[in-house]
């Protein structure tokens, strides 16, 4: 499999300006201007190394795209490396960017769904190891001073529960009274 290397020079495409490709390249790749400016030095700096083919072609589509000529090169191979390099392994599952990525590091997006969540912001959270305590740490719960001196308790077999009215009196047998004319 061949492997390749795209790099920049601070050349721009015909037609493009400078404060333009700038911008562009400051919002593709989410970094400040001092960086930006570093791009633009004249000297040839290698944005990104070891891709395949596929994965050069959409750096290169995005940059030309931002108004940047960039140029693509193979990786040398070198014969001893091959000869001598043990098997490939299968690859472990690749965490999630959030789980590895430090807080500051900033993504290009993939395609053009992923660009429109550029500027969201959320906080990366990571993986806590195994047996960590998750829980935040609290300050003890203070418990309010109260007095209840006034209250007392009632003896033992008390009837606690509400005082009868008068009205929940029986009422009384009125069948023998009779009245007369």
């Amino acid at each position: 499999m061949s492997l390749y290397e795209i790099a920049f020079s601070g050349q721009l495409l015909p037609g493009a300006r400078l404060e333009q490709v700038e911008a562009n390249l400051s919002k593709l790749f989410q970094a400040d201007a001092q960086r930006i400016a570093q791009l633009f030095s004249g000297r040839r700096i290698v944005i990104k190394q070891n891709l395949d083919f596929a994965a050069v072609e959409k750096y290169r589509q995005a940059m030309e795209r931002a108004g940047a000529q960039v140029e693509v090169r193979p990786m040398p191979v070198d014969v001893e490396e091959i000869e001598l390099a043990p098997p490939p392994v299968e690859a472990a599952p690749v965490p999630s960017e959030s789980a590895v990525a430090p807080q500051s590091l900033k993504v290009a997006p993939r395609d053009e769904y992923m660009a429109a969540f550029v500027d969201v912001e959320a906080p990366d959270f990571g993986i806590a190891p195994v047996g960590a305590d998750l829980q935040d740490t609290r300050a003890p719960i203070q418990t309010p001073a109260l007095d209840l001196s006034q209250f007392s308790l009632a003896p033992l077999g008390s009837d606690m529960s509400e005082r009868r009215r008068a009205t929940d009196l029986p009422t009384p047998d009125t069948s023998h009274l009779k009245l007369a004319d």
